[in-house]
């Protein structure tokens, strides 16, 4: 096999990967996660909730492929199994949990906000310390995916939230940023 030679050294090009693998092991639970929301949820939501998580998914599953795409591109190998996945995630499982549709919103909401705080780490580190420009305009773009699919999940479940009983739970009142 013929050297990558791309400005980046085998070490630059490991570390990178490396970092890429835990993107792929999240966005793995993640979309089962999803999946998994998407054919539990009941009650009044249901419908709004279940079409929601379908183009999340779908989105998810687009950037899985791109993730392993720009792990082979480096020269690397994509972690294959779920328990290498489930190994080196930062997301947790919740088997044997069904929250109701407003504590599902909630799980994912963190789940997306998690992997924003390890795309911002991971933005400088392919940056600074490897020095891969590339890898850290992907993933910026990936953050900013990630940032829009928690904000419309936040954005379901400010004011009045709903459980599956129809019963308006009582929130506190959010002020904007900046007011």
């Amino acid at each position: 096999m013929n050297t990558i030679n791309i400005g980046l050294t085998e070490e630059q090009r490991r570390g990178v990967v490396d970092l890429l693998n835990q993107d792929l092991a999240d966005a793995y639970v993640l979309v089962v996660k999803t999946k998994k929301y998407h054919w539990d949820v009941v009650g009044p939501q249901f419908r709004t909730l279940h079409e929601l998580w379908e183009e999340q998914y779908e989105e998810i599953t687009e950037n899985i492929d791109e993730i392993a795409e720009r792990i082979r591109t480096l020269g690397g190998y994509p972690i294959g199994t779920m328990e290498g996945f489930l190994n080196i995630a930062t997301l947790k499982e919740h088997s044997g949990e069904i929250p109701t549709a407003t504590g599902m919103v909630n799980q994912l909401v963190e789940d997306h906000e998690q992997i924003i705080r390890n795309f911002r780490n991971h933005v400088d580190r392919c940056s600074e310390e490897f020095h891969d420009q590339v890898s850290a305009d992907f993933l910026t773009d990936l953050m900013e995916e990630h940032e829009e699919m928690a904000w419309m999940l936040r954005s379901f479940i400010e004011g009045q939230a709903l459980e599956p009983n129809a019963k308006q739970q009582p929130t506190e009142t959010k002020v904007p940023v900046g007011v």
